[in-house]
């Protein structure tokens, strides 16, 4: 059965992670919730991203550019571009995302989930977190 973990108007219902693909891949669905964001802007260098979208739209911000996923749409953000999205729209809107090789996994989005989980999380833990695990936060341009 799949694990669904709750991040502040964001659900990922994690299909598989690096544990159970021997590190091939991590994927899992995620529904952002009307006006709700990532919440901070980042970079990978060990993995490539493939998002699809499944329903409603986002927008993400890709390096300098901004990208709308509609529904049957993909995009793809190699490794090393600083990225981010939102959901402007008054539905939520889901997507499937692909990381590949799998070396995030799942742990990484239960430490987030319980840091912000708090009345007044802790930023700095954030990043720390966000570092452990292969994010680099960074600054849209």
């Amino acid at each position: 059965m799949p694990e669904i973990i709750s991040i502040k108007g964001l659900e990922l219902r994690f299909l598989h992670s690096k544990a159970d693909t021997q590190g091939s891949l991590d994927m899992f669905e995620m529904t952002v919730q009307p006006h709700a964001r990532m919440p901070v802007a980042h970079y990978h260098e060990s993995w490539d991203e493939a998002v699809y979208g499944l329903e409603g739209e986002m927008t993400f911000r890709i390096g300098d550019g901004e990208v709308r996923l509609r529904v049957g749409e993909s995009l793809f953000i190699p490794r090393g571009i600083v990225h981010a999205f939102r959901n402007d729209g008054q539905a939520p809107a889901t997507c499937l995302v692909v990381l590949t090789p799998g070396v995030l996994g799942i742990d990484y989005f239960r430490e987030v989930a319980a840091l912000l989980a708090s009345d007044a999380p802790d930023l700095a833990e954030m990043g720390a977190i966000m570092r452990r695990y292969g994010l680099v936060p960074a600054p849209l341009n």
